[in-house]
């Protein structure tokens, strides 16, 4: 326990310990101003910021780089992306994973250049109307690209701060104390920065296992580290088992190498990604994972089982592979092998490619995570 008479500091002296922190050790970031040019009165583009916000969403800071760069390459300004094809944006997108982000993410992009001229709204509130925009990417964008005092929690944030005051509470019931704390934090000269230090804390000292808390800016007032009790925090609730699925995917393989693809439905699952033929499982039903689920009759060869994990459940195809030339049924087509990178493939339909035809899963290099 940490002793009772424990002198703590301030919230606003540990923001500004923080913020000294960051000053020198802040990650440098494609997306991101260090803090010397916004001193020097550079401002964040809210394009950038908000486009790197919706990627980073239940994805890794590494697997998000190469597409940032990629888009912003190819759509440098939120009327770039309003103007592109959406079919375009979703194989940029394919293998980032959580589909409905990239459709979220031309919807918005069409709202912001059609009803504000390009311009974003500038308040937690208006943000929080467009399209994939919640509470916590409304707060990131308003404090980092236009300085809003906002509380800004996500998962590295709820980490330092249920350490920082040792919370009992579990999540995701804490989470409204959390996100009081926080505010009592934030300064209301450098608030996007003290979200972006917030978030490196976490994600560089603070973490899950084995932090780093001799180096924390505010391990003086830490009360999970004067007890030596960093790695109980967060409390969580006991997670449900995920759910086992079944199905089958067949991978048609033309004589010159070229793969049958088709395009999912525009509702649901992987929504209008491209994919082999498969059979028709759900998250809450299985589909067939035999040959007589085959969307025609050949000389289907069993190629084994791929496992994937997706959110709320895990699926898993036997997966079947045919050499064959036919004409392509409606709305379906062949695609080259050397470009398959290029269709909107999600992570689950190259597992079924590569364990159909091996070769073709080095060129999956790029696709990290559904």
């Amino acid at each position: 326990m940490a002793p009772a008479n424990m002198k703590r500091p301030s919230p606003s002296d540990q923001a500004h310990s923080l913020l000294e922190w960051y000053d020198r050790h802040h990650r440098r970031l494609p997306w991101r101003l260090n803090p010397g040019a916004i001193a020097q009165g550079e401002r964040p583009d809210p394009y950038r910021v908000w486009l790197s916000e919706i990627m980073l969403q239940q994805t890794t800071v590494g697997a998000v780089k190469s597409y940032f760069d990629a888009f912003t390459a190819r759509w440098p300004t939120v009327l770039d992306l309003a103007a592109a094809d959406v079919d375009d944006v979703m194989k940029a997108w394919a293998g980032l994973g959580y589909y409905s982000r990239a459709r979220n993410l031309k919807k918005c992009a069409d709202l912001v250049a059609e009803e504000f001229s390009g311009r974003f709204p500038d308040t937690e509130e208006g943000l929080r109307n467009l399209p994939g925009i919640g509470d916590y990417t409304s707060a990131a964008i308003a404090a980092i690209a236009f300085n809003r005092p906002s509380a800004v929690v996500d998962g590295n944030v709820e980490r330092v701060v249920t350490r920082l005051h040792a919370i009992e509470t579990p999540l995701p019931a804490a989470k409204p104390e959390i996100k009081a704390l926080v505010k009592a934090m934030v300064p209301t000269d450098r608030p996007g920065d003290f979200a972006q230090a917030m978030m490196d804390l976490g994600a560089t000292i603070c973490t899950p296992r084995t932090p780093a808390c001799s180096l924390c800016p505010l391990n003086d007032g830490c009360l999970a580290y004067q007890s030596k009790t960093q790695e109980r925090y967060p409390l969580k609730l006991a997670k449900a088992e995920k759910p086992v699925r079944i199905g089958a995917a067949f991978v048609v393989e033309r004589p010159d190498g070229a793969i049958l693809l088709r395009k999912r439905p525009l509702k649901g699952l992987l929504a209008g990604m491209a994919e082999v033929p498969t059979t028709d499982w759900t998250a809450r039903q299985d589909g067939a994972d035999g040959i007589d689920g085959a969307p025609f009759e050949a000389n289907w060869l069993p190629r084994g089982v791929i496992v994937h994990v997706f959110t709320h459940f895990e699926l898993r195809l036997s997966v079947y592979h045919a050499k064959l030339d036919i004409p392509p049924p409606q709305s379906w087509w062949w695609a080259d092998q050397n470009l398959l990178g290029e269709e909107a493939l999600p992570t689950v339909m190259w597992k079924a490619v590569a364990a159909a035809i091996p070769s073709l899963g080095k060129r999956s290099g790029k696709k990290k995570k559904t």
